[in-house]
């Protein structure tokens, strides 16, 4: 198979879909590897350590599109990428396509199949290609979250851990997952008082035997919600239901009730946000503000860290690359049942409930596509 890997034009996004060593595995299977020149630049990789394991440099996206069998990439594609797929070419990356129906159509137009990052599962009910970034975002989240609380940032001039004598900042975490567990430990870590909720009592159970007294952790109602969120210093939406637009727990109303210059943080903006005032920025002018309350809202977050995100996605993805590549995709999802959940396109048709339903658009079941 020819397995080409563009550079990712999203503003400030610097990881790239393929690292080196992903390159060397995939040449050594027979394949043959067309990275676009630069690609790896952002994160620290040369054109020489993509051609030393092999890979071939092309010029220009437009070759890699025109040759290549799969497209790999990080983020979605941008609307004239999507107008270089073409029938029964295969995509694999991420799509977050329920609260994007420009995207949407154009992949159902293209004729591709994709296979989307954020939708593949594994057999502890897990999603292992969306959890790399859910922890690099986690963890970024406090510091982001900090520098915005800053008051020449528009915040309100909060230290997250406080001195001698004067209290830290409040921190409430909305999502108990692997996002706000990850953001919990850090920003207790920077010695911020850290409250987290999420609704299921097992996760909380968990999250109190092996955090004890890191950090509170509450059941997550509205009211509860609404109480803390009043008394926080910061709030970070950490709230992810796969493949769907992500609910608004926070609406603008709440916000006249919060103290001024607080900070929301929206990990979930990539479905959408869970905060009802926020909208994507960019890592260049990333923060906002709205009836007093600073949002930041960067729909690509582990950008920021493109080297070491890239290593972390590039783990993770590798072994569904090979066996994309190896079998082609309707044997290899025909093997895997979990990659099979990361469909969502194919020939014009969606394949993923959650969008359908997100997007009004019929869905026809993925197990009819392989058949």
């Amino acid at each position: 198979m020819k397995i080409g890997c563009p550079t990712e034009i999203k503003p400030q996004e610097f990881r790239v879909g393929m690292t080196p060593d992903a390159a060397r595995e995939a040449v050594n299977h027979g394949h043959t590897v067309l990275i676009q020149a630069g690609a790896g630049m952002g994160a620290g990789f040369t054109d020489e350590d993509y051609t030393t394991a092999g890979a071939a440099i092309i010029d220009t996206a437009e070759e890699i599109f025109a040759t290549a069998d799969m497209i790999v990439k990080v983020k979605e594609p941008q609307a004239v990428e999507r107008k270089m797929l073409r029938e029964g070419q295969l995509l694999f990356t991420y799509l977050h396509l329920a609260p994007d129906p420009d995207q949407t159509r154009d992949l159902l137009d293209s004729g591709c199949t994709a296979i989307a990052y954020e939708t593949v599962t594994d057999d502890r009910g897990g999603l292992p290609l969306l959890a790399p970034m859910s922890e690099v975002a986690g963890r970024l989240a406090p510091q982001v979250g900090a520098y915005t609380l800053q008051k020449a940032n528009g915040g309100r001039g909060v230290l997250m851990g406080g001195v001698p004598g004067v209290a830290p900042a409040k921190v409430v975490v909305i999502g108990g997952g692997v996002v706000g567990t990850h953001a919990a430990k850090i920003a207790a870590g920077m010695g911020a008082d850290v409250t987290i909720l999420d609704r299921s009592l097992t996760r909380l159970k968990y999250l109190d035997d092996i955090f004890g007294r890191d950090f509170k952790n509450q059941y997550s109602t509205a009211g509860a919600t609404a109480e803390l969120v009043r008394d926080a210093d910061m709030v970070i939406g950490a709230v992810l239901i796969p493949g769907a637009a992500a609910p608004k727990l926070v609406s603008r109303a709440q916000l006249s009730e919060m103290k001024p210059g607080a900070v929301l943080v929206d990990v979930a903006i990539d479905q959408g946000g869970c905060f009802e005032t926020s909208k994507a920025t960019t890592h260049a002018d990333p923060i906002y503000e709205v009836d007093g309350i600073m949002h930041y809202c960067v729909a690509n977050m582990p950008g920021a860290v493109a080297r070491t995100s890239t290593q972390a996605l590039g783990n993770a993805t590798l072994p569904f690359l090979l066996n994309l590549a190896n079998k082609g995709w309707k044997q290899a999802c025909a093997d895997d049942p979990h990659l099979l959940n990361g469909l969502n396109v194919h020939a014009g048709k969606l394949t993923y409930f959650a969008v359908g339903k997100a997007l009004g658009i019929d869905v026809v079941s993925p197990q009819l596509m392989i058949k």
